[in-house]
């Protein structure tokens, strides 16, 4: 990686130039929250917060129903999480080799 300020190399790790103190343009690299469209299985609201969170999908969506039998607090959460969020549909499919 180099500067884009004085162009010199810099290691992956530096967040500043060692030589003009310009600070590295994308790092961190943002995070975004946004509902997984691969492991859905309503909206994917659960999933997007198992992605963010670094949980295991599975204890999520336990975490979710238990609160929402017992406060109902989550159902109006879900819903508005599902109009808020954008959906992330992932890397578009490979197309297949075509035999000749």
């Amino acid at each position: 990686m180099y500067c884009t300020g004085c162009g010199r190399q810099m290691q992956d790790e530096d967040r500043f130039c060692p030589m003009c103190a310009k600070p590295v343009t994308g790092w961190p690299p943002p995070r975004r929250l946004t509902r997984e469209m691969q492991n859905k299985k309503v909206a994917g609201v659960c999933s997007g917060f198992a992605r963010d969170l670094g949980t295991d999908l599975t204890v999520m969506r336990l975490i979710w129903v238990v609160l929402a039998l017992f406060t109902g607090v989550p159902i109006i959460v879900y819903l508005i999480a599902w109009i808020v969020m954008p959906a992330d549909y992932g890397p578009a499919p490979q197309p297949a080799a075509v035999r000749t």
